[in-house]
């Protein structure tokens, strides 16, 4: 079960809501930021949160919503905190409505549909020689700093562009992954596509640019979504070639 409170800020904040979201196993600090709509049904917020190692991350996606029956507005909530996705509602109680209180409450929302993560964050900036980049990718259990080398030994159009790699505590570079670079048969528009190994198991994620960065050398990265774009062939997982 959940709970926790949300306050909406001054027009001129950062952070469109600020709040609170407890468990039993976690007391988490959060905010919502506004992001892009890419559609009507796209999120209307980035829900964020400061992980251990003090890097704020994206936590999951909140949508403005306003119930069928009663009319009344409330914001829905999808959340990863690392326990697995769940979903929230943040409601105002019948008096905050009457005071025209800025407050909601988090409640915890029933749903027997499946649901995929979304608590990953990241980046991943081009740099100026050696065809390479670096990057991190983060969530509220890890946050690990990368770079993506350019694979030397690629023969195939499927073998990784990159490989993926993390330094070891004394600087030895472990290879945690591989990379591809890719265009979208939707929108015409590069993007890199990464399989990695974190401490949560292997993840896909996709490496793109929003309107601002579109043209730059910085990519966000974003949990994989399933699309009509084609993925490159990670049946290789982490080898060097494949």
């Amino acid at each position: 079960m959940f709970a926790g409170t949300l306050t909406k800020n001054a027009d001129t904040a950062a952070a469109v809501f600020t709040g609170t979201i407890h468990n039993t196993k976690f007391d988490i600090l959060i905010q919502l930021e506004t992001r892009a709509k890419m559609s009507e049904r796209s999120p209307d917020y980035d829900v964020t949160a400061v992980n251990k190692s003090g890097r704020k991350v994206r936590i999951g996606t909140a949508w403005n919503e306003t119930g069928n029956t009663s009319g009344n507005p409330y914001i829905s909530m999808q959340l990863d905190v690392g326990l697995g996705p769940f979903r929230v509602n943040a409601v105002q109680t019948q008096e905050a409505r009457k005071a025209k209180s800025e407050d909601f409450e988090i409640i915890p929302l029933v749903s027997n549909g499946t649901m995929k993560s979304g608590s990953i964050s990241g980046e991943l900036t081009a740099m100026d020689a050696d065809n390479a980049f670096a990057g991190y990718i983060a969530n509220m259990m890890f946050d690990l700093d990368f770079m993506l080398i350019e694979n030397d030994y690629k023969t195939e159009d499927t073998h990784p562009d990159y490989r993926i790699e993390v330094s070891s505590p004394k600087g030895k570079p472990i290879r945690v992954g591989s990379a591809w670079m890719a265009k979208s048969n939707r929108t015409g528009h590069d993007y890199v596509s990464l399989l990695i190994n974190t401490p949560d198991g292997d993840l896909r994620v996709n490496a793109v640019q929003n309107e601002e960065q579109r043209g730059g050398q910085t990519f966000s990265i974003i949990p994989f979504v399933q699309s009509g774009d084609q993925q490159p062939d990670a049946s290789g997982g982490l080898s060097l070639v494949a």
